[in-house]
This record gives C-alpha cells, sequence and structure tokens, in this order.
C-alpha cells in the first residue's frame, strides 16, 4: 500500500501569530559552515510544492528558492562557520545560526516552529516540531533556503580547494571526500572536531 501523506499543519493553526519556519542543513558534513534560514510565508501568496529539501531534486530545490524568495513576507539566511562549529559543537552551532536567522528577518516574528525536538534560545516564543519540514510549509521553505544557500556555498568552496571534490559530495562523509582528506590533509575549512578529520590530523601529528 502507498504511505500516507504526511500531515500538514495549516497557518491557521496558528491564527494571530506572525509565523516563522526555521530550519538548519549541513549537520553532517565534515567541512563547510553550517546553514539556517527563517522565512514567514504569505498566506495570500501560496508556493505550492513545499516540501521537505531532502525529498526533492537539486532543479526542484533552486526553483522553489527563487519562488520563497520573491513570495514570502520574509526570509533570511544565516551561518556558523567551521571555527564556532568546533567550539560550540554542531548542536550548538545550529541551534545559534537558527537564531541569528530569526533575528536577521525584516519582519520580526512572535513564533518560531523549528524543526526538529530542539529550539534556540531566543526572545520570541519558539515550538519544535519533529519532521516539520514535511508537515509546516513555512519550515519546508526554510528548509529548502537553507540547502540552496548550503550547496552554494560549498560550490564556491570548491573554486577555492577543487581536490577535494566539494562539488560532488557536498562536504559529507563519502568515500570520495575521505580518500580526498587522506591523499591532500586536512584543508582550513574541515571541522576538526569530526572524529574522521580528527583522526586524521591525530596520524598527522604522530608522522
Amino acid at each position: 500500500m502507498p504511505k500516507a501523506a504526511p500531515q500538514t499543519l495549516s497557518l491557521f493553526d496558528y491564527a494571530g501569530e506572525i509565523m516563522c519556519g526555521v530550519d538548519e542543513a549541513g549537520r553532517g558534513p565534515l567541512a563547510g559552515p553550517v546553514f539556517a534560514a527563517a522565512v514567514i510565508l504569505d498566506p495570500a501568496r501560496p508556493i505550492p510544492g513545499l516540501r521537505d529539501s531532502k525529498k526533492l531534486s537539486e532543479a526542484a530545490r533552486d526553483s522553489l528558492a527563487l519562488e520563497i524568495k520573491a513570495n514570502a513576507i520574509a526570509w533570511a539566511i544565516a551561518s556558523c562557520n567551521e571555527q564556532e562549529i568546533d567550539e560550540l559543537n554542531i548542536l550548538h552551532a545550529s541551534m545559534l545560526a537558527m537564531r541569528r536567522a530569526v533575528e536577521s528577518l525584516a519582519t520580526q516574528p512572535t513564533l518560531a516552529l523549528i524543526d526538529g525536538n530542539r529550539c534556540p534560545v531566543m526572545s520570541i516564543r519558539s515550538e519544535a516540531i519533529v519532521k516539520g519540514d514535511d508537515k509546516v510549509p513555512a519550515i519546508s521553505a526554510a528548509s529548502i533556503l537553507a540547502k540552496t544557500a548550503r550547496d552554494a556555498a560549498l560550490m564556491v568552496l570548491h573554486d577555492t580547494y577543487p581536490h577535494y571534490g566539494f562539488d560532488r559530495h557536498k562536504g559529507y562523509p563519502t568515500a570520495l571526500h575521505l580518500e580526498r582528506l587522506r591523499l591532500h590533509g586536512v584543508s582550513p575549512v574541515h571541522r576538526r572536531s569530526y572524529a574522521p578529520v580528527r583522526a586524521l590530523l591525530a596520524v598527522q601529528e604522530r608522522a
């Protein structure tokens, strides 16, 4: 039997609130920043096709990102770099990137709906929604903006460090990435607190 479509929460479930959706992209990669986005959708300008960015093709994400930026009441993208990730750990860096995105919105929301089971500390009320990127259109929109922004940033890193293949794996710990890491060593944009990178640095120090 086909799987049932995920239950979508309507904007009417939050009547009276100025609600933004918030999501991040890039917790798992070994290199590059973690990105977060916050989006306040316009109920008068719905955007068909919004869903979890991981379930969309690259072309669909890129097209929807343009629609979101053109039709949303407000949107913002923020990040935490590799040094912040290593200093804070990836969970706290992700929370900080989310807070930065919300605080950068041109329209101040009264409620932030966060994808996942944790909320960053913010000055406004927030609510965590597990699998929210497939339930709440505003979180889906944030997921798409965070993902496309991070992918674009990794393409820029590829221009600077082409031998790592960032254009192909976007920093994730694929077999290709791990092979290139062993071959070329750790770059300035690798996350030194992540186990594969930390292990390679230890080997290099002993050599």
